[in-house]
């Protein structure tokens, strides 16, 4: 089954146009839709030297031949110039994830897959934005999501993502502990295919606390809600202190890790796989997926950015979707 993938290749002053054009070079198996403005694509494409031609979104999928790549047209404000970023383009930037999220919750699109944004360039164009996760939950009505990155030997969940550090401990309730595991469990299942998800749980503190010493959170907050989803079945093992949880004693016997915040669990992962590593919000109404780094604005139009992320989340992207479509397919003739 063809499958038709929705891309925004997110900054295009950054090296997302670049990887994308890269990555078609061998064709691909799916239809991937670039949302984005055709012109930039032909220009980037030339001036990196490499084939390109664009196609129309038609009624019925079909596989991109080498060089070949459906679009659907965002115009930009201003000529995108490799390594400088013109605030003037961010409305192009937001149109883009907008026509995406319509297309997906439309089921015009079976998944999307975004490129690296610049945040700052975005808010100061006098639109708010955090990031992709928190605009693509708001956008598509969804209360709560879960953002995770993975490499093939390792996935990290985060409870609480883009706060400072001086909001984590304030941020962490037994509310949005339990979404946040409820959420993780149920994508695990639903998408992965894991019967029974094996979680570990890493506690805020020190030492997970050292018995309350080093703070309690641990105490009053994790470890009652632990007890509580263990009770009804789930498999979760914590709260752990972090240095230690990232070791092949306890990640050898684990599906998925949940980090209290984002500067606890992402280095960890980044380390282990940067570049050959994506981005997954759980708990939205449809599959989207990211590369694990920025715009990497020097690199842009040199043709030396490595395309290892974007094709390992484009590949994420459809070997998710074949098991939605799979489990679908299964509960609609059971």
């Amino acid at each position: 089954m063809t499958l038709r993938l929705a891309v925004t290749p997110g900054e295009p002053a950054g090296i997302g146009p670049d990887l994308l054009l890269q990555v078609i070079q061998t064709g691909c198996p799916h239809e991937l839709v670039a949302i984005a403005d055709p012109q930039m694509l032909e220009e980037r494409a030339q001036l990196l030297g490499l084939d390109l031609r664009l196609r129309p979104l038609e009624k019925t999928s079909r596989p991109l031949a080498p060089g070949e790549l459906t679009v659907v047209p965002c115009p930009l404000a201003v000529t995108a110039r490799p390594g400088h970023v013109d605030k003037q383009n961010a409305p192009a930037i937001i149109q883009s994830l907008d026509l995406a999220i319509a297309g997906c919750l439309d089921k015009t699109y079976s998944a999307l897959i975004t490129g690296p944004i610049n945040k700052a360039v975005i808010n100061d164009a006098g639109i708010p934005f955090s990031g992709h996760t928190e605009y693509l939950a708001d956008h598509s009505h969804t209360e709560q999501v879960v953002m995770m990155l993975a490499t093939e030997d390792l996935r990290v969940a985060l409870t609480t993502t883009h706060l400072p550090l001086s909001e984590v401990a304030g941020a962490i309730t037994p509310e949005l502990l339990e979404t946040c595991l409820r959420i993780l469990q149920r994508e695990l299942i639903e998408k992965f295919a894991i019967a029974r998800p094996r979680i570990l749980v890493c506690g805020l503190n020190p030492h997970a606390g050292e018995n309350g010493h080093l703070g309690r959170e641990e105490i009053t907050i994790i470890t009652p809600l632990l007890k509580k989803l263990n009770a009804e079945g789930f498999n979760l093992n914590g709260p752990l202190p972090a240095d230690t949880l990232f070791t092949a004693k306890y990640l050898d016997e684990a599906d998925a890790v949940l980090a209290m915040y984002h500067d606890q669990g992402l280095p960890v992962l980044k380390y282990q796989g940067f570049g050959k590593a994506v981005n997954i919000t759980l708990g939205l109404p449809f599959i989207r997926t990211s590369v694990d780094h920025g715009t990497a604005l020097e690199l842009a139009g040199s043709g030396r950015a490595s395309t290892g992320s974007l094709a390992y989340a484009i590949d994420c992207a459809a070997r998710l979707a074949s098991v939605s479509n799979t489990s679908h397919d299964e509960s609609g003739n059971g």
